[in-house]
């Protein structure tokens, strides 16, 4: 018969769980409902303080600081609120029958399936968390996921982004996931939410070394490489913020192609234990490597089923350079020059940065049948989805960004800003020392501006923007409620305050 438990935590406050004798059983946790379901107790199943006191006593001071110091600060920081929702922190501690347990939030109910796999969910996921690894797959994501779950190409671009911005938090405090995964991320693509999770394991460089070596698939090669040697030694690589950079860029490629970056054609041994090790350790090789094509992915090796209706494991059809510029960039820092070197892995604010500005590249299909609904503009005169392969039809604008110098000329930024009936400009394209992040106070995130076709023609209708001038027109001011014409070689500037951007129009003409 079930019964509710009553403790007081570490903070003082009363810690409540519901004691079924049968509790949901995690990696290293038994997990307990509170009663209203809004928080659950995890125990931590295998240190038992009558057992080994000093093993106990020794996570006890982890999870105190982890529940306490680290906790506040992150989240008792300017914009600490914001962290609620990615990360999913352990906020109190408790004893109770010789074993340790942490309060953790409840997830929210968008990271929990609410239709479930095709055909009468035969998969039995209905209700059940959203784990990342369903939206990784190409099978997954090609045969069985519903087409209510899934989500569009945009959203995977959000997800991603709020994945790296976690991630950067953490690391920006000195601390290290160590386990960071797909099993550790939760992902709802339909609304491009995402939460950080476990972060009990949390790795505190010199003081606490980490519990696990990762999941596979996200392991840095460097870790796979030295597993073999023993913990003490110091030629050994553990879990670090370094490590935790590889993660991230395996899960950002993942979620955004839906195949591995090192998972390709090429067998090291012939012993499938070994060969794992090396094609995922010492001798990784990136698939969509520019130059050393030795692991790109054979076609007859994978099944029918990864590759319709959209052939994810084909690179030569879906290729890394669809996730645009910045994106390609940052995979070929991640795969080849910092794959075997991690100092020259980008940094989780690198990705952050780079998604945030691929945000601004992406273009809705024309096709309203197709299934990943948005693309990057490629900088091609004649764009097309590459999903689907419908060619866009009409003019296309796009807004190329320029910032003012030391000197007083204005200089292309290397940023642009794609144009859609709808399209937003926001205060960070306003100006540039306003950056989309956590610290923007919720005024500063609404739009001043944005575009439509009207009569034929492209129309910036400026709601917000107080200094807006037609640069074009001899500096004409365009007060607030009224519109210009997008015409090509147009040139607007967008704000005359310091850090104000300046936009040409270059408008794409496609009959």
């Amino acid at each position: 018969m079930a019964k509710t438990i009553t403790l007081v935590g570490i903070s003082g406050n009363t810690i409540e769980f519901v004691d079924n004798g049968d509790p949901m059983q995690g990696g290293m946790k038994d997990v307990y409902f509170s009663p209203d379901k809004s928080y659950v107790v995890a125990f931590f199943r295998d240190y038992d303080f009558n057992k080994n006191r000093q093993e106990y006593n020794n996570l006890k001071d982890r999870m105190l600081e982890i529940v306490t110091t680290k906790k506040d600060g992150v989240f008792k920081q300017e914009g600490g609120a914001y962290w609620t929702d990615l990360l999913c922190w352990p906020y109190d501690l408790v004893e109770h029958n010789g074993k340790l347990g942490i309060a953790v939030p409840a997830y929210q109910k968008h990271f929990f399936f609410s239709v479930g796999s095709k055909n009468n969910d035969f998969l039995g996921i209905k209700g059940k968390e959203k784990n990342g690894k369903w939206f990784a797959s190409p099978f997954h994501f090609n045969k069985n996921l519903d087409a209510h779950e899934k989500g569009d190409w945009y959203k995977y671009i959000i997800v991603c982004l709020h994945i790296a911005r976690a991630t950067r938090r953490l690391h920006s405090a000195g601390l290290a996931h160590s386990d960071l995964s797909y099993n550790n991320v939760l992902v709802d693509p339909t609304s491009g939410k995402a939460a950080v999770i476990d972060l009990d394991g949390l790795v505190v460089p010199g003081k606490f070394p980490p519990d696990v070596m990762g999941t596979p698939d996200f392991i840095a090669p460097e870790v796979l490489a030295t597993k073999h040697l023993a913990k003490t030694d110091s030629n050994r690589k553990h879990p670090s913020i370094q490590t935790d950079r590889h993660a991230l860029a395996v899960m950002i490629y993942m979620y955004l192609l839906h195949r591995h970056p090192l998972r390709g054609g090429k067998i090291h041994d012939l012993d499938p234990v070994k060969d794992e090790e090396l094609s995922m350790g010492s001798k990784s090789v990136f698939i969509e490597h520019s130059t050393d094509k030795s692991n790109r992915p054979k076609m007859a090796d994978v099944k029918p089923s990864h590759l319709t209706p959209t052939p994810w494991p084909d690179v030569s059809k879906l290729p890394y350079s669809l996730c645009g510029p910045y994106l390609q960039g940052l995979f070929n820092q991640a795969f080849i020059d910092g794959l075997h070197n991690p100092a020259l892995r980008p940094s989780a604010g690198d990705w952050e940065h780079a998604l945030v500005k691929t945000i601004d590249l992406i273009q809705p299909c024309q096709n309203k049948s197709c299934e990943l609904k948005w693309y990057v503009f490629d900088n091609n005169t004649k764009p097309k989805c590459p999903f689907c392969g419908t060619s866009y039809k009409g003019q296309l604008p796009v807004l190329n960004f320029y910032v003012k110098t030391p000197a007083g000329k204005f200089s292309y930024e290397n940023h642009r800003l794609m144009v859609y009936s709808g399209q937003n400009i926001y205060q960070w394209h306003v100006n540039k020392n306003i950056l989309p992040n956590e610290r923007l106070a919720p005024e500063t995130k609404k739009p001043v501006a944005d575009f439509h076709f009207h009569n034929n023609k492209w129309i910036l209708i400026n709601r917000k923007l107080n200094s807006l001038l037609d640069v074009s027109d001899s500096n004409k001011e365009i007060p607030i409620g009224s519109s210009i014409e997008i015409t090509d070689g147009k040139q607007i500037l967008l704000s005359k305050e310091d850090g104000g951007r300046l936009i040409i129009v270059q408008l794409v003409n496609n009959q």
